[in-house]
C-alpha cells in the first residue's frame, strides 16, 4: 500500500516512523505550517515536517484543506493541496492529530483513518487525553477509525485499551498511547492491504466531548475536593501546567499525591511545608502534597528542593 500521512505534534510523528519502517510508501505527508517557538520565536517546523525532511518525504504545508474558506489565501492553498492529493498515487490516508478538518472533497479521494487516543465514542474531540486524567478515568485507549465528516463519529477498524494509573500524566499518557497507537495503525494498514478489515459502528451510547485546553482552566480552585484538584495537576501536565498563586506569585504545580486527611483550616492553606512532611495543603476536601513546583522564571523543583529557595509557612495558595 502506498500511505498518505497527515499529522503534526509528536504523538502523530510515533505513527509516521513505525509506518515508515514497517516499509509502507509514503509518497506524501501534510503538516501544519511552521510556527514560531523557543524563546527567539523562531519558525520551527512541526515533528513530523522533521521525520519527513529527514527521509526523503515530499512535504505540504497548507493553510487549510478547505475550498470554500472564506480567506482566499486559505482558499488557494486548500486548491493546490486538493490537486495535489489528486495527482498523488496512493491507497489511504493516515489521520492523526493534524489539527487540521477534512473536508468531504479529501475524504472522498480514497480512504482515511484516524488515530485517536480514546475509547470511542467517549471522547470524541481535541484533547481526549487531558479529559480522561481530568474526569477521572481508570482506563483509555487508541481507536483506529474511518473518517467521515462528523466530530470521530466514524466505524472503528481497531480498539485497544490501557489503564490509567494514579500518577499518569498527560505526559506519560501521551507517550504510551503514541506507541500503542502507531503499533495498531501498521496492523490495520497490514489489514487493509489483504481485505481483510471489518468496520463497526460506534455505540450511540457513552458519547463524551474532550473539548480544546483553555489555558484559563490550569488556575486551580482550592475549594474542590482534593481528589479532583490532583487530577487536574496531571491532567494539564505538560500543558499548560497547573497553577495558583501564593503570596501574589503565580506557581505552577506539576505533581501532587492525595493525603487521606481533612482539615479545618481554609481551603489552599499550607498545612506543612519541612523535610519530613513536605508541601501539603488544605482542600476543600481532604488535602494534597505537592511534589514538584515550579516559580516564576525557575526550574521544576522536587518540593524538598523549591522550600529551600522559597518559603511557604503559613501562606495560602489561592
Amino acid at each position: 500500500m502506498k500511505v498518505v500521512f497527515a499529522g503534526t505534534p509528536e504523538f502523530a510523528a510515533v505513527a509516521l516512523r513505525a509506518i515508515h519502517a514497517a516499509g509502507f510508501e509514503i509518497p506524501l505527508v501534510l503538516t501544519q505550517p511552521d510556527r514560531p517557538a523557543g524563546r527567539g520565536l523562531q519558525l520551527q517546523p512541526s515533528a513530523v515536517k522533521q521525520y519527513a525532511v529527514a527521509h526523503g518525504i515530499p512535504v505540504a504545508q497548507p493553510l487549510s484543506l478547505r475550498m470554500d474558506a472564506k480567506d482566499p489565501q486559505r482558499a488557494l492553498e486548500a486548491k493546490q493541496a486538493h490537486e495535489l492529493l489528486l495527482g498523488t498515487d496512493y491507497d489511504a490516508m493516515v489521520v492523526a492529530a493534524y489539527g487540521l478538518i477534512l473536508p468531504r472533497s479529501t475524504l472522498d479521494i480514497r480512504p482515511c483513518i484516524n488515530i485517536h487516543g480514546s475509547l470511542l465514542p467517549r471522547w470524541r474531540g481535541a484533547a481526549p487525553i487531558h479529559r480522561a486524567i481530568e474526569a477521572g478515568d481508570h482506563e483509555t485507549g487508541v481507536t483506529i477509525m474511518q473518517m467521515e465528516e462528523g466530530l470521530d463519529t466514524g466505524p472503528m477498524l481497531l480498539i485497544e485499551r490501557t489503564p490509567i494509573g494514579p500518577q499518569d500524566t498527560t505526559a506519560t499518557l501521551h507517550d504510551r498511547l503514541a506507541a500503542l497507537g502507531a503499533d495498531m495503525v501498521v496492523k490495520v494498514l497490514r489489514k487493509m492491504e489483504h481485505g481483510v478489515i471489518e468496520a463497526v459502528p460506534q455505540p450511540e451510547a457513552g458519547v463524551t466531548y474532550a473539548a480544546k485546553i483553555a489555558k484559563e482552566e490550569a488556575a486551580l480552585d482550592f475549594s474542590l475536593p482534593a481528589r479532583d484538584i490532583g487530577r487536574k495537576i496531571r491532567a494539564f501536565n505538560p500543558f499548560p501546567g497547573a497553577h495558583a498563586i501564593v503570596n501574589g506569585i503565580v506557581i505552577k504545580l506539576w505533581g501532587a499525591e492525595l493525603l487521606d486527611a481533612d482539615s479545618t483550616a481554609p481551603a489552599g492553606q499550607v498545612l506543612a511545608a519541612d523535610a519530613e512532611h513536605g508541601i501539603v495543603v488544605a482542600c476543600g476536601s481532604g488535602a494534597l502534597r505537592l511534589t514538584h513546583l515550579q516559580k516564576p522564571g525557575g526550574k521544576r523543583l522536587p518540593a524538598a528542593e523549591f522550600i529551600k529557595g522559597f518559603s511557604l509557612d503559613g501562606l495560602r495558595f489561592e
